[in-house]
């Protein structure tokens, strides 16, 4: 069985338990979470994050909030079918909506709402509605956690021994089902033994590499060092970077990326010291209808993360969009892609392996 991530977990009543990310390093604290409600709060905030990650919370987040629904009298005698219905298609709009960058949360809950319609419209009670939705939850959660150890051992072919590798946000076990993306091709990398180091970018917004990276690194025993986001590109000039890894929230037909701010300026640095750039994701991030990056929607923060002076503007956006031309590969679970990207990301997508280079 694939090794599952330790951030998110079913409690003994069917809730949905997460580790609130937004306390990390400071507190490990987890949060019970039964509603549609509480779930799209939590994604909000960013107490679950990673795109990976809360795609497998707003499943299960769906499958919890089913359960409970299904304990109330209506449900629980088989109620009005067209109710049920009606509370689906809003619980799954809600949570879609939640944030609108990375693709795997639509793509879980459409998943998810798919299987329930044909539940519904089967006859399935609200108790077997819950429980189908509950072993959907479940395969999404297993599905991703093989995925980042299939890229984990893809991935590993690309990066030397005694490599230092920069990376950019959180990728690994806060930010996926499992090992994770990035961060899982350097956990791979490390347990095999090749003596690797690791550069951890700060990150905007909110830390998420001081906090949360750092954090996966030190439990692991991983050797890295954190710096500021705009230490990359001296340190690039200087010799100390041979491969950057990122990870990603939506990866366009074209190839085009978009993953944390700051990941298009490290994209464009190692393009100028020549060195190798690669985005890690599972073949779930693959959005084949959005036909390049300027299709992708871009999410702001508020300015309050940022501004600590009244009256000036603010422009705060947790995401940028990395053309495909200046990726050196694509790591999937399908395997290593090349450019050009359009036929193998649409076979990535379909379940098809990674062409020969």
């Amino acid at each position: 069985m694939p090794v599952r991530s330790d951030a998110i977990a079913w409690t003994d009543r069917g809730s949905v338990r997460l580790l609130d990310q937004t306390l990390l390093p400071g507190s490990v604290h987890y949060l019970d979470i039964a509603t549609i409600d509480a779930m799209v709060e939590a994604i909000g905030a960013l107490r679950v994050r990673g795109a990976p990650l809360i795609g497998v919370a707003a499943a299960m987040g769906l499958a919890a909030a089913a359960r409970a629904e299904s304990e109330g009298a209506a449900w629980a005698s088989g109620g009005d079918r067209t109710a049920r219905l009606h509370w689906l298609e809003d619980a799954v709009g809600r949570l879609a909506g939640a944030r609108p960058t990375a693709v795997n949360l639509r793509w879980a809950v459409e998943r998810m709402h798919r299987v329930a319609i044909r539940a519904v419209e089967g006859g399935a009670g609200g108790p077997g509605l819950a429980a189908l939705l509950h072993d959907e939850a479940e395969r999404i959660w297993d599905e991703d956690a093989a995925m980042c150890e299939a890229m984990g051992r893809a991935g590993l072919a690309l990066v030397p021994e005694g490599a230092t590798i920069l990376t950019i946000c959180n990728t690994g076990m806060l930010a996926t089902g499992g090992i994770g993306t990035a961060f899982g091709v350097i956990r791979t990398a490390h347990e095999a033994g090749l003596g690797i180091d690791v550069i951890a970018c700060e990150t905007r917004p909110l830390a998420q590499g001081a906090r949360l990276t750092a954090w996966e690194l030190a439990r692991l025993g991983i050797p890295g060092r954190l710096i500021v986001d705009g230490a990359a590109a001296a340190l690039m000039a200087a010799g100390e970077v041979d491969v950057v890894l990122a990870g990603a929230d939506r990866i366009a037909a074209n190839g085009d990326t978009a993953n944390k701010v700051g990941t298009y300026g490290l994209a464009v640095l190692a393009r100028a010291h020549d060195i190798p750039f690669y985005v890690v994701a599972p073949s779930s991030t693959v959005d084949l209808m959005t036909a390049s990056g300027d299709g992708i929607p871009i999410e702001e923060r508020p300015a309050a993360e940022v501004a600590a002076v009244s009256g000036i503007t603010v422009y705060n956006p947790a995401f940028d969009v990395t053309p495909a031309e200046l990726m050196s590969a694509i790591v999937t679970d399908r395997g290593v892609l090349h450019p050009p990207y359009e036929r193998a990301l649409a076979g990535a997508r379909s379940g098809a392996p990674a062409p020969p280079e």
